[in-house]
C-alpha cells in the first residue's frame, strides 16, 4: 500500500484556505475514488486525470486508488484539484520524487491532452504559499497572477508533460519574470468635453477628493452618464496594497487583473441581486467587490428592483460584503466609490411644462419614492444637472482639463494623509475635524432645518472637510459647511 500527499487549496472567498490531497493505491479492485466532501466538479478530475496521464503513455495501476481531500468537513469546489490530484498519483507510482513535489502548492485545471488551463483564485493561492514558505505550481498562463501575490519560487507550466520533464531533470522549466504592469490605454475620457454643467463639475471634484457617493439627477441627455465615466481619471493609482487587494478578487473571479488604475464598473439596471453583491452556486464576488478601490455607477437608479438596492445597504457602512448560503459563508471587500443617475421622473421632464407628463409633479414624488431614505441617507451629494440648450452647447468654451483638477485631488487627499488617516474622508471619523464657530453654528442650524440623522450630519461634516481640503485649510470653516450643506437640500426634499 502506498500513500502520499500533496499541497492544494480550497477558497473562501478571496482567502486560500490549505488542503492536503492524499492518495492511496492499495489491493483490491479496479477503482478510482475521490472523498472529502468534493463538489461535482471535483468529482469528474478523475477522468480529466485519467485521460491526462493517458495522453503522455502512461496508465493508472489496476488497484484500488483512493484521493482523500482533507480536512474532510470543508467543502472542495473547481477543477483546480486536478493537477495536485495527478502529481500526487504520479509521486505514488513512483514517476516524480515526492520530497521535490513537496517543496510547493499546486493548482490547475488538467485538459484531455495534459495541458494545464486557467483558474480562480491564483494570486490568493500564491501568497498563501508563500506564508507557508512554499512555492506555487500553477498554469503558464498566470505566471504574472502568481507573482502579483509575493511567491518568490513559481513553477509554471504550460501542460502536465514539461511538468513532469522539469522535475525528472530532463529539462528545466525557467522562472517567470514579473513584467512592468502594462499602463491602461487612456480612455479617451477628459472632463474639457464637459461644457456647462459647472455645479455638477464642481461635485465631481469633491467626490473624487474625498471619496464621496454622489447622485445625479437630471432630464434625459442632461449629460449625467458623461460626467460619471469621468470620475475614474479624477482618482488617484491604486497603491501596492490596494492593488493586491483587487487583483485578488479578480482572480478569484476567474477574471484578469483590471490594473493599477481605478476601475469603473457600470451593471445594468436588469442586473440580479447576487450578480451586483455577489453570490450564485460558487459565491462569486458582485459588481461591488469588482468595484473595489473604483467606482461603481448605478445609471437609471429607482429601475434596479428595490431588494437589489436595498442590498447595497451594508456595503455602503462596512466595505465589505458578506454572503450567507445553507452551506457556504464568505466574506468579499466592496470600498467602492458609489455613483448613481436618474431622471426625475419617469417620463424625465419634471419642470418642464412644454415636455413634462399629466401625472406631474406626482409621477416625480412616485419615482423617488422608489429609492428608500435609508440608502438615500448614504449618499453624500445630490447634484441636480441641467442640459445645455443647443446654441449653449454650440458657443461654450470647453470646460478644464482632467489633469489639473485631478492634480488638485491628489493634493486633498495628501492633506488627508498628512492629518494621519488612513482612509478617505468619506470613511473617516469626524471627531478630529477641526472647525470655528461660525462654522459649528452653521453646522448646528443647518442640522435642525434639514432635520438630519446622525448618519446624514456625520455625512455633510464629511463633505465640508473635504471642500476645505481642496482650498488648502487646516480648519472647516462657515462657507465650507454652506456648499456641502448646498448638495443635501435636494436629497432631503426629494427624500
Amino acid at each position: 500500500m502506498i500513500n502520499t500527499r500533496v499541497r492544494a487549496f480550497a477558497f473562501s472567498g478571496i482567502e486560500a484556505v490549505p488542503v492536503w490531497v492524499e492518495v492511496q493505491i492499495a489491493n483490491g479492485l479496479p477503482a478510482f475514488l475521490i472523498v472529502g466532501l468534493p463538489d461535482k466538479a471535483v468529482g469528474e478530475a478523475r477522468e480529466r486525470v485519467r485521460a491526462a496521464l493517458t495522453s503522455m503513455g502512461l496508465g493508472l495501476p489496476p488497484k484500488r486508488i483512493l484521493v482523500n481531500l482533507v480536512p474532510a468537513d470543508l467543502l472542495k469546489e473547481g477543477s483546480h484539484f486536478d493537477l495536485p490530484m495527478a502529481l500526487a498519483l504520479l509521486c505514488a507510482m513512483d514517476v516524480l520524487p515526492i520530497e521535490e513535489i513537496g517543496r510547493y502548492a499546486t493548482l490547475g485545471e488538467l485538459s484531455l491532452d495534459g495541458r494545464i488551463n486557467r483558474v480562480p483564485g491564483v494570486t490568493s493561492a500564491s501568497l498563501e504559499a508563500a506564508a507557508m514558505n512554499l512555492g506555487l505550481i500553477c498554469p503558464a498562463v498566470q505566471a504574472t497572477e502568481a507573482l502579483y501575490g509575493g511567491n518568490p519560487d513559481i513553477l509554471a507550466a504550460p501542460d502536465l508533460s514539461s511538468l513532469v520533464s522539469h522535475f525528472r531533470g530532463q529539462q528545466v522549466l525557467s522562472p517567470p519574470d514579473l513584467a512592468a504592469l502594462p499602463e491602461a490605454a487612456p480612455d479617451g475620457l477628459d472632463m474639457a468635453d464637459v461644457k456647462g454643467m459647472e455645479v455638477g463639475r464642481r461635485a465631481l471634484e469633491i467626490a473624487a477628493a474625498g471619496g464621496h457617493s454622489i447622485l445625479l439627477c437630471g432630464p434625459p441627455g442632461s449629460g449625467k452618464s458623461m460626467l460619471a465615466a469621468r470620475l475614474p481619471g479624477l482618482l488617484p493609482d491604486l497603491t501596492a496594497a490596494e492593488f493586491l487587494e483587487v487583483t485578488r478578487i479578480y482572480s478569484a473571479a476567474g477574471l484578469m487583473s483590471p490594473g493599477r488604475r481605478p476601475v469603473f464598473r457600470d451593471p445594468h439596471h436588469s442586473a440580479s441581486q447576487p450578480a451586483l453583491v455577489g453570490g450564485g452556486a460558487r459565491a462569486k464576488p458582485g459588481e461591488i467587490s469588482l468595484a473595489h478601490r473604483g467606482v461603481l455607477f448605478l445609471d437609471e437608479l429607482p429601475e434596479f428592483s428595490r431588494q437589489t438596492l436595498e442590498s447595497l445597504r451594508q456595503p455602503l457602512e462596512t466595505g465589505q460584503t458578506s454572503i450567507a448560503r445553507a452551506a457556504v459563508h464568505v466574506t468579499y471587500p466592496a470600498r467602492f466609490q458609489f455613483v448613481a443617475a436618474m431622471n426625475p421622473c419617469r417620463c424625465g421632464y419634471l419642470g418642464d411644462a412644454s415636455r413634462a407628463c399629466r401625472k406631474a409633479p406626482r409621477c416625480g414624488e412616485d419615482y423617488v419614492g422608489r429609492i428608500s431614505g435609508p440608502l438615500l441617507d448614504r449618499i453624500d451629494l445630490w447634484v441636480d444637472v441641467q442640459p445645455l440648450s443647443p446654441v449653449e452647447m454650440m458657443t461654450a468654451p470647453q470646460g478644464e482639463p482632467t489633469a489639473p483638477i485631478a492634480a488638485r485631488v491628489a493634493a486633498a487627499r495628501a492633506r488627508q494623509a498628512a492629518r494621519g488617516q488612513t482612509v478617505r474622508n468619506a470613511e473617516a471619523s469626524p471627531d478630529g475635524f477641526a472647525l470655528d464657530d461660525p462654522a459649528r453654528a452653521l453646522l448646528t442650524d443647518v442640522a435642525r432645518r434639514l432635520r438630519l440623522s446622525a448618519r446624514a450630519f456625520t455625512r455633510l461634516l464629511r463633505v465640508a472637510r473635504t471642500i476645505a481640503d481642496l482650498e488648502g485649510n487646516d480648519t472647516i470653516l462657515r462657507h465650507h459647511v454652506a456648499e456641502a450643506a448646498g448638495f443635501r437640500h435636494r436629497h432631503h426634499g426629494g427624500a
